[in-house]
């Protein structure tokens, strides 16, 4: 979905999980959760991330899960204007899309500790939800309605 957006938008799109030093990919592959401690350095790495497009003037798209507050408060922090775009939906479509998912580190055992961190966007936070239920093309031109101008 971000992949898309960033074409959408026609600016860089990073994944978030390439970011991941090696002792965090080693933990989730694993299956054992990563703890705040663990998410600092990776959530540093998408603050520089985000500051550098916004300092290059194209802005950038991360895909990333930046599941609760001080996080995202923490890539604000490095790039003000940063918006969040959290796309919701059931626990199954989840599940069914982390099954789907061939190659990634993370198994689909994780989703239970990802899902218990999760805290929504609050009012005062720059960005909206999502549901991801219609098509790829139609959450993409809502997210870019939905983009501050």
């Amino acid at each position: 979905m971000a992949r898309l957006l960033a074409e959408r938008l026609d600016i860089p799109f990073s994944e978030a999980d390439d970011l991941h030093p090696p002792a965090n990919i080693a933990k989730m592959s694993a299956g054992i959760p990563l703890d705040d401690a663990d998410r600092w350095p990776w959530l540093e790495s998408i603050g520089r991330r985000l500051r550098e497009g916004e300092a290059a003037g194209t802005g950038c798209v991360v895909a990333c899960s930046a599941l609760k507050r001080r996080y995202r408060d923490t890539l604000r922090t490095a790039c003000p204007s940063a918006f969040f775009l959290h796309l919701t939906a059931e626990r199954k479509v989840l599940e069914q899309r982390l099954g789907d998912r061939a190659g990634h580190f993370m198994p689909k055992t994780l989703l239970g500790s990802q899902l218990a961190a999760l805290e929504p966007l609050q009012p005062d936070e720059r960005g909206a939800a999502l549901d991801v239920g219609p098509a790829p093309e139609v959450i993409a031109e809502t997210a870019v309605a939905l983009l501050p101008r």
